[in-house]
């Protein structure tokens, strides 16, 4: 197969202007807008979709097996600085911030839950 070729029997006209009505009431203005917020390939981005895709994608948007409807959200995309500062050892961010006047406390080793708990900053 070729790169770029569909895997698959294409999408039926009416599945395709089906996906395009939900995309539109989720926000977006056509298929190549939704690209990134729904994970579209530049061929899907472009309107061409297998059958099987368009399924699939319709699916996701009408919601999920417990009724609640699918929320379209883009991804977070991390700025150079903030990809920096993530890969930064603790003991040398909180250095740095007590430098310029800032007050660190380290968090309580029993209350972490996730990379920002027990985070106590203030200036």
């Amino acid at each position: 197969m070729a790169f770029g070729q569909q895997s698959g029997p294409p999408a039926s006209p009416r599945q395709v202007r089906e996906l395009l009505a939900l995309l539109n009431d989720a926000g977006h203005t056509d298929f190549r807008d939704a690209r990134g917020p729904m994970g579209f390939t530049q061929r899907q981005a472009a309107g061409k979709f297998t059958r099987d895709e368009a399924a699939a994608f319709i699916a996701r948007l009408q919601g999920n097996e417990d009724g609640t409807p699918f929320e379209v959200v883009p991804p977070a995309k991390l700025s150079a600085q903030e990809q920096l500062l993530r890969h930064l050892p603790a003991e040398q961010l909180a250095a740095e911030l007590r430098r310029r006047g800032w007050t660190v406390t380290e968090p309580a080793a029993s209350s972490s839950s996730g990379p920002d708990a027990g985070a106590n900053f203030g200036p």
